[in-house]
């Protein structure tokens, strides 16, 4: 069959189609015509139905649409609310520290936080628990960028953990860890929060995201010889 015969045949076919909906139509409506008295009722009751069907589909994307945005602008609004830049962090007093920690912790969804720091503290600053349920207790320490974070501050953590029966235990500080207790730290499942990694927590990053790079980001001897220049120390 050539080109011109198989346009001309698929022309038929369509036509065929046409003419058979056209006709099918025509038939269901001499049968609405003939019959309204009797079918009217089912006619309206299926487009109140299909009404009622598509204004509760449109509300529910509407809801589910202005829930998000919602959530997304509550989301910014709670960063840019907890949010300091690390020099301002660095002027913080203890106190200020841990409750900017706890708010950084409530921002992440956590729950029954709260600051314990002082004196009878056993150990530890801020608890609460996390999203999932689990219990967690946090030591925190504003310390000068130059400071180190020796061993012994993460065992007084670990016995905090054992005193609260706390799921996990965070050490959040503005300065570094040392390499023992970098490894102590990952030893016994502490999540050590340093300078750098608490600036990302600080910007937005979910406080659990850290536990993927645990022990790692510390800066090199150049990164922490720049911050000696700044600050003199």
């Amino acid at each position: 069959m050539t080109a011109r015969g198989r346009s001309g045949a698929a022309r038929r076919r369509r036509a065929a189609r046409l003419k058979s909906v056209a006709v099918g139509g025509a038939l269901v409506l001499v049968l609405l015509v003939a019959f309204w008295s009797v079918v009217w009722p089912y006619v309206m009751g299926a487009v109140l139905l299909g009404g009622v069907a598509v204004a509760g589909w449109w509300l529910w994307r509407t809801d589910r649409l202005v829930r998000g945005r919602d959530r997304l602008w509550r989301q910014e609004e709670a960063v840019k609310a907890g949010h300091r830049t690390l020099a301002e962090v660095d002027t913080m007093t203890g106190t200020e520290f841990e409750d900017l920690v706890a708010s950084l912790c409530r921002r992440d969804g956590c729950t029954d936080v709260r600051r314990v720091g002082g004196a009878n503290d056993n150990g530890a600053d801020v608890v609460g628990r996390l999203p999932d349920g689990r219990s967690l207790v946090i030591q925190c320490k504003r310390y000068t960028p130059t400071s180190t974070i020796a061993s012994r501050e993460l065992r007084d953590l670990l016995g905090a953990k054992v005193h609260f029966g706390a799921d996990l235990a965070v050490f959040v500080t503005t300065t570094r860890f040392s390499r023992p207790s970098e490894k102590f730290a990952l030893q016994h499942g502490i999540l050590a929060v340093h300078r750098d990694h608490f600036g990302l927590w600080n910007n937005g990053v979910a406080l659990l995201s850290l536990s993927e790079v645990n022990g790692r980001g510390q800066g090199d001897s150049l990164h922490r010889a720049r911050w000696k220049r700044v600050y003199g120390e």
